[in-house]
């Protein structure tokens, strides 16, 4: 029997996340290790400087203490399955979209990321939120769409090469025109900080969310993230691990003699 080891961002009891559970459990034995609470916009970040707790919950079910989803794959990789990796890394199901450049600050992605660092193929799938309510949400085109994908790569193989992942965003729908291989577009932001004092006068900011707006690049290829969304498509995007500016490569190296 194939395994998936399953995370996310929103904590361990976020529906999103049983929802991932719910759609794949008869494809394959599925194993959540994800964090206490909440942790969207951690990014890619592994908790240093104090130990961190594997807490089981049932059987193939765990929660970590104030861990990232980072944490989660590298301490499930080196504590369930330091002798055979899962199958499959799946991140998600994310309330509210990853796209364009959010995906650097993303934990749902990073968890992905995480995952393909080990060599195993690894996913991270969003939901666009109908609104702020994040308990309210329709997640059966999610479902249907991670069940008929990670059936495709049971059946064949993982589209990509090593160090590389789906980022997979669903739209705000129970029915999707199809699928749309994207590109990252260009995410506008509008930083914003409330600030305010405590009852004891300190002074104190509290981050604002921002409108999702985007622009396109001047050189596309192909459909962005946003505007697959924004057309009623699925979006899924190859993401690399490779930061390089390939393209300045030889004008870097001009201008450093």
């Amino acid at each position: 029997m194939k395994t998936i080891l399953l995370t996310n961002d929103d904590g361990f009891l976020s529906n999103g996340l049983l929802a991932l559970k719910e759609a794949l459990s008869d494809l394959a034995r599925v194993v959540i290790v994800a964090p206490a609470c909440e942790k969207s916009a951690c990014g890619h970040g592994l908790t240093l400087n104090k130990p961190l707790k594997l807490i089981q919950i049932q059987e193939d079910y765990y929660k970590i203490d104030n861990g990232t989803p980072a944490d989660c794959i590298y301490l499930a990789m080196h504590s369930l399955f330091s002798s055979q990796k899962p199958d499959l890394v799946i991140s998600g199901i994310n309330l509210g979209s990853n796209m364009g450049e959010d995906i650097t600050y993303s934990g749902t992605v990073a968890g992905a990321m995480e995952g393909v660092i080990y060599g195993i193929p690894s996913i991270a799938i969003s939901q666009v939120l109908k609104d702020s309510n994040k308990n309210h949400n329709d997640f059966s085109l999610a479902k249907q769409t991670i069940r008929a994908i990670v059936s495709q790569i049971f059946s064949s193989s993982f589209p990509l090469g090593d160090r590389k992942l789906l980022n997979i965003n669903i739209p705000n729908a129970k029915e999707s025109k199809g699928y749309k291989i994207t590109q990252m577009g260009y995410r506008l932001y509008e930083h914003s900080a409330q600030k305010s004092k405590n009852p004891r006068g300190e002074e104190y900011f509290w981050l604002g969310l921002h409108p999702l707006r985007w622009k396109n690049r001047d050189n596309a290829i192909t459909l962005s993230d946003f505007d697959a969304i924004e057309q009623g498509y699925i979006s899924i995007t190859p993401i690399t691990l490779d930061l390089t500016s390939f393209d300045d490569l030889h004008t870097l190296q001009g201008w450093i003699q």
